[in-house]
């Protein structure tokens, strides 16, 4: 595993992750409106369709690479494992965003991987 400044790579997400969650939860208890919008914009619009929840999730991980949101590539990460893809889905998702975007988007690959491995030890110690 890659180490940070401040520590591993996987303390990092860990610390992201919790801050990153707080702050949401903060921000829905601050501003419901914003919460209760975008709630409902993504439960219709992710749920299973033409495509199924977990491909629209895995659609989503390539775009959260492209657009290098930290935050984004955290939540459809956990949301595409949750729903079945393998971690080999996830990080050819995530090349998808690397093809879009180029270089910029190429150095968040370490963090969807950080993420499936972030997820998958938390999932095993639950279970």
């Amino acid at each position: 595993m890659s180490e940070t400044m401040n520590g591993t790579a996987s303390e990092h997400t860990a610390d992201f992750h919790a801050n990153w969650t707080a702050g949401m939860v903060k921000m829905k208890l601050k501003a419901p409106d914003i919460g209760r919008a975008f709630g409902g914009m993504f439960q219709v619009l992710m749920m299973d369709g033409a495509l199924a929840s977990r491909d629209k999730e895995l659609i989503a991980v390539g775009i959260a690479v492209a657009t290098r949101c930290e935050a984004c590539i955290l939540s459809h990460v956990e949301k595409s494992l949750k729903l079945g893809a393998t971690p080999e889905q996830i990080m050819e998702a995530g090349g998808v965003g690397v093809v879009m975007q180029g270089g910029p988007a190429y150095v968040h690959m370490p963090d969807v991987m950080n993420a499936i491995e972030f997820f998958q030890a938390k999932a095993a110690k639950a279970g």
